[in-house]
């Protein structure tokens, strides 16, 4: 040690510098320095609201000091903690411009974390969000990917139809790029324009229709949604793509449909399914109400619809939609008929999610073709009987629309002796429909009147007061059934007289022509005479 230089400070005072810093730590354990995962962790060690609450309020406390001081060193760290206690439902408006500070620096992990700040505690509505346009504008002109593809994924969640409007060239020129990835974004980001702003759509349509030529999975499924939603923006669209798309559409799920295994598109066996469902999805919106592009694709549906495994969930989600496109377009009665066959096949499914849909689209399928539909009207009826009530409700609807002149009386004889052994609870829906159909049906009297009793005799509990009412208008008009009635249901109440709309419809006419009853007046041949004191 020189001898001029002062001596060294004694050790107790060492000591008490270090308890000193150690003093300010336990005290303020939340300063800008410390890390995320420090304060999650203290967070998560809160017993009660409370002291969660105390924690947030002293980090956020450091966060507005350091954003005060300006400090940079720790800009990046403060704003991933402002994103956690935003998530935790905590206000962090004051937050705000440290994102836009951070978009605007030249690094890469700060415009990471700028643009991510941005999109979690930003939204269009704010005003603060026109003075990011122009770094957007910077970042999207960057010669670096990386920078770009922020830029474009910050844009495709908020942006305002200003900003749209500002920013739209810049996007339109990267849907040309070389690099695949930055082509993808750029597809979903003009997704959002066009939303925002749907007269852009025809800035657009060019370099969608082109880009159906690419191999690239990423950009194909971006491109195709970005089409769907071009024809849902825009008339002129529509149409521009009905003529310089179809032919590509056709292609791709011809080439998904051949194409070998391939591992980082399968899912159970089946090639890239949602690639196939956006596809169809498209189609379907281009050949509704256009016979000419119907005719392109009837073929290509009907390989997918024949060639497509239905014994994998994945294989049963595109039939589904392949079916939903064929019942979309001006497909030909062949084509339907093979649509329809599906749905028949998923009634069959174990799984109730699959049987659920295929009601579903049956119910659709009634206005389209009818007659297709009434071939599997004994499977629907069994969906009737299903231990699923949403299947059961489902099904019932079905066949009320199912039901017309010619089957009528089997499709009620069905329901009417299913009425006696279902659940209480579809009970009601049952006998609302019974009676609906019989009602609708009722040119044969006799018939109308002999359902009628069953119905009264089983779920009379459960028959509305106008359907009763209906029922003895009926008699009241029909003189020569008033014997047959009154005796129809004297021998009801005599087997079932708890059913109450059954007791005062009985007890009515008993009433009105009890001497028909006792002196056995107006018997039909079906009937034999009966005793009555």
């Amino acid at each position: 040690r020189r001898r001029d230089s002062p001596p060294p400070p004694p050790q107790d005072s060492v000591e008490r510098i270090v308890e000193d810093a150690a003093m300010d730590l336990s005290l303020n354990p939340f300063s800008s320095g410390t890390r995320l995962r420090d304060m999650i962790r203290a967070i998560r060690a809160s017993k009660t609201a409370a002291e969660e609450r105390a924690v947030v309020r002293r980090e956020c406390a450091a966060i507005r000091a350091a954003i005060s001081d300006n400090d940079q060193d720790y800009r990046h760290r403060n704003m991933a903690k402002l994103m956690f206690i935003h998530m935790l439902g905590y206000p962090t408006h004051f937050g705000q411009m440290e994102c836009l500070k951070l978009i605007a620096a030249s690094g890469f992990p700060e415009k990471r974390i700028g643009y991510l700040g941005l999109t979690l505690l930003l939204d269009e509505r704010q005003e603060v969000l026109m003075l990011v346009t122009n770094s957007l504008k910077q970042d999207l002109n960057h010669s670096n990917q990386f920078i770009v593809g922020l830029a474009l994924c910050a844009l495709g969640n908020i942006c305002s139809a200003e900003m749209a409007r500002d920013l739209a060239p810049e996007v339109e020129r990267l849907l040309q790029t070389r690099d695949p990835n930055t082509k993808k974004k750029a597809a979903l980001c003009s997704i959002r324009i066009v939303r925002k702003v749907p007269d852009l759509a025809e800035n657009f349509m060019g370099s969608a229709a082109s880009l159906l030529k690419e191999k690239h999975h990423g950009v194909l499924i971006s491109v195709v949604q970005l089409c769907t939603e071009l024809c849902k923006a825009s008339r002129e669209a529509l149409e521009y793509l009905r003529k310089h798309s179809v032919e590509g559409l056709v292609r791709i799920l011809r080439d998904v449909s051949n194409s070998s295994y391939a591992p980082e598109y399968d899912i159970a066996g089946i090639t890239d399914p949602f690639l196939h469902i956006r596809v169809l999805r498209l189609m379907r919106t281009l050949g509704q109400g256009d016979a000419d592009c119907s005719e392109h694709v009837n073929d290509i549906l009907a390989q997918v619809a024949t060639k497509t495994e239905s014994n994998k969930n994945a294989g049963n989600a595109i039939l589904y939609e392949c079916v939903e496109t064929i019942m979309g377009i001006e497909a030909t009665s062949g084509l339907r008929v093979l649509a329809i066959n599906i749905l028949g096949r998923f009634l069959s499914n174990r799984d109730n999610n699959i049987r659920y849909v295929a009601l579903n689209m049956l119910m659709k399928a009634m206005a389209v073709d009818t007659l297709a539909v009434q071939r599997h009207r004994v499977t629907i009826l069994e969906c009737v009987k299903d231990a699923d009530v949403s299947i059961r409700k489902r099904a019932l609807e079905l066949v009320y629309l199912l039901v017309n002149d010619t089957n009528v009386k089997p499709l009620t004889k069905e329901l009417v002796d299913y009425l006696e052994v279902s659940d209480d609870d579809f009970k009601e829906d049952l006998t609302a429909k019974i009676c609906s159909i019989v009602e609708k049906f009722s040119q044969d009297k006799l018939w109308y009147l002999d359902q009628m009793f069953k119905v009264l005799t089983l779920t009379g509990n459960f028959v509305k007061d106008d359907v009763w009412h209906a029922l003895i208008v009926l008699i009241s008009n029909a003189p020569e059934l008033q014997g047959y009635s009154v005796r129809s249901l004297y021998k009801a109440l005599q087997a079932s007289g708890t059913q109450e709309s059954l007791v005062r419809v009985a007890v009515w006419c008993i009433g009105e022509y009890g001497e028909m009853l006792v002196n056995n007046i107006s018997m039909l041949d079906v009937e034999e005479p009966i005793t009555v004191s």
